[in-house]
């Protein structure tokens, strides 16, 4: 069971996909300063959330690196299929439903899930419910119909 001193946010994508989302995402959680773990599942994905981050803006790109390359821990943002966090980052980023592990040593944690995919949208119910019963500091978080993000619970 995750210890609850982290805040669990969760991302409910309805208007908008991963691409359009995570950036945004990280872009504000380096403007605090933090450094961010971007845990994943699969190498493909992985592969896409890595050329997303250079790419993001004409004018300007997220500074990232590997979980796997050398000098992980310089990394403002960290890409990983392990989870460990390296960078020292106080922000971690669940996607593709991804396992949450230890939140301890993060101050924010970000699940972000697809609900448009009625398996994604299943797990990130169950693991609310997990976690709310565990004790966990949750906050859901939607999309409004003009895209901006509400805090819904």
């Amino acid at each position: 069971m995750p210890e609850t001193r982290s805040e669990i946010w969760f991302y409910h994508l309805e208007r908008s996909g991963l691409p359009e989302v995570l950036p945004g995402l990280l872009d504000k959680t380096r403007e605090r300063g933090w450094r961010a773990l971007v845990r994943v599942n699969s190498a493909g994905l992985l592969d896409e959330i890595d050329e997303q981050l250079w790419t993001w803006r004409d004018e300007a790109f997220l500074a990232h690196g590997r979980a796997s390359e050398p000098h992980a821990e310089r990394q403002p943002i960290l890409l990983s299929e392990t989870g460990e966090n390296l960078n020292g980052a106080q922000a971690l980023f669940i996607v593709d439903d991804a396992e949450l592990g230890d939140t301890e040593s993060y101050e924010r944690c970000f699940i972000i899930f697809d609900g448009r995919d009625e398996r994604s949208l299943t797990a990130a119910r169950e693991r609310w419910k997990v976690l709310k019963q565990g004790g966990a500091n949750l906050a859901y978080w939607r999309q409004s119909p003009e895209g901006r993000w509400e805090k819904a619970a």
